[in-house]
This record gives C-alpha cells, structure tokens and sequence, in this order.
C-alpha cells in the first residue's frame, strides 16, 4: 500500500457527523459472544512465533518493479492464508503478477471482503540504518520496540496481524463470526495494472458480492493513539514520459559528446521543458489543459478535518517529515483541506544520460521522468491520461511517450455502511475516539471493490502504528510504550474485535451495505 501520513453548510455538516458517530450505539451489544479472555491468551501465547513470522515474510520482498519474487511471494501468502484457517486457498494467474484467492466459510449470516497485497516497494540498503530484510528489532524513543524493515508497515505487519486474529480465535475455541473472501496481489506497488483478472474473474466476483464490504488491514494510530477513519482514498497514475532523439527526429540518436551542445538538440532539455508545462510556477497546481476538475470540499467535509486536524499536532507532523513549511505556507488546517481535496503530479524520478561518481561529458539521446498523478473524484485514470496525451500534443510535445504503468480512479465509502460503523464501533469501545477523515491522500485499487459490478463499501481498518512506508527504515511497532498506542498484540485484537463487531448484525443482503 501507498499510505500518507495525514489520515452543505458548516453547522449541518458539524451535525451530521456527530449523528454519523451516534449510530454506533444502535447495534447488538459489542462483544458479548466470544470468551474474549481466552483468544487474548492465545495471542499473548503465539506473540513470539508471529514476530518470527513477519521477520521471514520480510525478508521475502516480493517487488513487482523489479520482477523479483512473484511466484514465491504468492505462494508464500497462500500458505499463509491455510495457516490462518481458509480452506479454500488458490494462486490465481493474471496477465501480470500472480494473484492470491482464499475463502473461509464459517456458517456465519454474514461476509466480509478482506484485500491484501504481498508485494512491497523498492529498497536501497546503503539508505537504510539496519538491513532492510533482516526485520531487526530496535527501540524507537517515545514508541517502544519496532520491527525495521522493508513491508513491515506497508502491508505485511498489519495483514500478518489479521492472520493471527484468526489463528487466536480458532484456536481458543471461539465461533468466527464471520465467513472471509481474501483477494491478495502482488502487483500493489506498480498501479495494480491486472487486479481486475484476479477480482472480477467470475467466481471470485460472485463470492465478493455476498460480502457486507472489502476492507484493507492498516496501522492506524498516530503516535499520540488517535485513529483516523478514511471515507475514501486518492487514485493514481503511475507513467513515464520519455524524450528520445530518435522518435523526436531531433538531436542525438545516440549519447554524443557535450561539445556538440552548440550545434545539436537535447532530447533532456526537451523533457524538462515538457514538464514545466504540467504544472504552475512553484509546481504545485495541475495545470494540463483539460485536465478533469476536482469537486470543491463539502461543508461536512471540511468539519471533518477541522476536527481532526484540531486533535493533531502540527509540530509533530513537520519533524515526523522533515517539513518546515507547507505549500505556500498555508496554516495546519487549509494544507489539509488541499491535501485531501487537490489532484497533484509529482516527480519521483529523473533519469537520463550520466549518474554516476564525478562528471561525464556527453549529450544524452534519451531521458526518462517517473510520474505519478494523484487523483480525486470526479476524475478517472483513463481521463486524467488522455488529458495528458492531448496536453502534450496541444504544447508541440507529441513526440514524448507517456507509458502507464498501472493506476486506477479514486473512492469514496459512505459512512453509513455497515463497513465503517462496525470500525468506529471498536474504536469507541477501544477508547479511542474516531476521527473521519474524507479521503486518504495515499491509494489503494479500492476502485475495483467500489465501482460497478460490485459497488461495495471499502475501507481500512486496524490499530497499531507504522512509519516510513516507502522509504527507508520502514518500521511497525511491536512492542508500545504509550499505553494509547497499541503494539503488536494490541493491533491483532482489534482485528478480532472488528469481525466480531462486523458479525453482530445480521440484517438482510438489501440492508447488507
């Protein structure tokens, strides 16, 4: 998962958040089934084989990028899945990257659609404090003793906690209370490109449809304990636009020397002058021509994050980033709004001609510039790359391939669904008082569970606190110093008190959502 740190009128909006948090008293009384007593004492029994566990599941990176590891990350998620005590476990071929298929079947009125992916992002080593695969255990002021290492929060520490979840309730005899459908992809960390071949294929389809919603396992807390409940995330593409003397008919078809610079065409030159073009001045603004508009913030909306972002410390989130000031100096309230609100191209990477120690004088055929774009509703992937395309056209750049790599639209869940109230349930049970938050800046292929033909409830859920997710020392706690925030074991018993709190009402599939 790509995660950010940061997750019609005022006075109605202010209320009907209020009422939405109201509901969850309205269900069947939280946690009266299960000897709950009983599956902590498993937990607490297993705490040491599950660490192991997660440090040899991290030190097999499974990189889509890089075409490392797919098969055996796959089967290594499928033997997870049967540990866990799905009976029915399938690795699933897709155009791309190998998918993974489990159901468990509890007899239980109700389903619920879990979404994991076994793949993580790139690692450079020399970037990182401890070997990124070898999932040390170090101290961390202030939080307690965490797991370094590449996926150790994004995804594998929170979806190896879900796993265990249901191991401590098979275990101590309990009744699962609900049925599971799990789709895992290996293919996350590049746009998910195929996850339709492994979600729409037609028995998977039909098994999702059954479910009340799909949910994501995810380390929530912020260090000070708070939860942010997400309505909804970002869309991305991910692409490459690539200046090239050979498809441009000008300068070098191959790298020349630089003191042909006087008399020859830069193909790199060509590319950075294509991209000033996308963007504003200070690059902060979308300014492709044609480019879909994002619908303005609603009143409920912007009382969602004056909420939160009144119970955040500002000066926390600057030295947790390294920022020293936001967009335009914005103040801590309306950076948030245009971080949940405004679509962004970002520059990941530039690559062309010589990188290397020292200097080397030449004038590159070819450069290369790796973009993502973020989006927000109403735009889609294929929108936002066809209004790119005509971008460049338009600007006399049609030479520039733009080749997409992956991506998908952005979502939105209705807080009302049965998905988000069982998750503000716990939470106020959990003594943490839920904060919702209208979109996550980061994304996830939830796209594929919320749009037709299935049209579900998706959301991510789970206790716990994570760091550095796609960067170096990635890390997930294990063991908490803040009895606000919870550690290893704390974050599996939420998973097991959300399945019981998603089991608890069994209302029909027409109130299902």
């Amino acid at each position: 998962m790509k995660a950010s740190g940061f997750g019609r009128h005022a006075h109605r909006g202010a209320l009907a958040t209020a009422a939405l948090l109201a509901l969850v008293t309205s269900g069947a009384a939280y946690g009266a089934e299960p000897d709950r007593a009983a599956i902590q004492a498993q937990v607490t029994q297993r705490h040491d084989a599950a660490v192991k566990t997660l440090q040899d599941w991290i030190a097999l990176p499974s990189i889509a990028a890089e075409d490392l590891n797919a098969k055996q990350g796959a089967e290594y998620m499928a033997k997870l899945a049967r540990e866990a005590g799905f009976q029915h476990v399938e690795i699933v071929k897709t155009k791309g990257k190998p998918g993974v298929f489990a159901t468990l079947d509890a007899g239980a009125p109700t389903t619920v659609g879990v979404y994991f992916m076994y793949d993580v992002k790139q690692y450079d080593p020399a970037e990182w404090s401890s070997p990124p695969l070898e999932a040390r255990i170090i101290d961390k002021p202030g939080l307690g003793k965490a797991m370094v290492g590449r996926g150790a929060t994004n995804q594998k520490g929170p979806e190896l906690a879900f796993l265990i979840a249901l191991q401590a309730i098979r275990d101590a005899k309990q009744k699962m209370p609900v049925n599971l459908v799990l789709v895992a992809e290996g293919e996350e960390e590049i746009g998910s490109p195929n996850i339709a071949d492994l979600v729409l294929r037609p028995d998977i389809q039909a098994a999702l449809m059954k479910s009340i919603g799909v949910f994501m396992p995810m380390g929530l807390q912020a260090p000070d304990g708070s939860v942010t409940v997400n309505l909804g995330a970002k869309g991305i593409v991910e692409l490459e636009l690539i200046a090239d003397g050979n498809a441009w008919g000008r300068g070098p078809a191959k790298d020349v020397h630089s003191s042909l610079k006087a008399m020859v065409d830069s193909p790199a030159w060509r590319l950075v002058k294509a991209l000033d073009t996308l963007v504003s001045e200070d690059g902060n603004t979308v300014v492709i021509d044609g480019f879909p508009k994002p619908l303005p913030l609603t009143a409920e909306e912007r009382a969602m994050i004056a909420k939160t972002v009144a119970a955040r410390d500002e000066a926390t989130a600057r030295k947790s980033l390294g920022v020293p000031r936001w967009i335009d100096d914005l103040p801590w309230g309306k950076a948030n709004e245009r971080l949940v609100s405004q679509p962004t191209v970002n520059i990941e990477g530039l690559v062309g001609g010589y990188t290397g120690v020292g200097g080397k004088t030449i004038l590159p055929y070819r450069a290369v510039a790796k973009i993502d774009i973020r989006l927000v509703p109403p735009m889609t992937r294929d929108g936002a790359v066809a209004a790119l395309k005509a971008h460049l056209v338009k600007r006399g750049y049609g030479d520039i391939a733009v080749n997409v790599s992956g991506g998908y639209d952005p979502t939105t869940t209705d807080a009302k669904s049965r998905l988000i109230q069982a998750q503000l349930a716990v939470l106020q049970h959990s003594g943490v008082e839920p904060l919702l938050w209208p979109r996550l800046a980061g994304s996830y292929p939830g796209f594929v569970f919320t749009q037709p033909p299935l049209s579900l409830p998706s959301g991510h859920f789970g206790l716990g606190h994570g760091g550095g997710a796609h960067a170096p020392d990635e890390f997930f706690l294990i063991e908490s110093s803040n009895p606000k925030v919870q550690g290893f074991d704390g974050a599996v018993m939420s998973y097991v008190d959300y399945l019981y709190e998603l089991g608890s009402t069994t209302s029909g599939p027409a109130a299902a959502n």
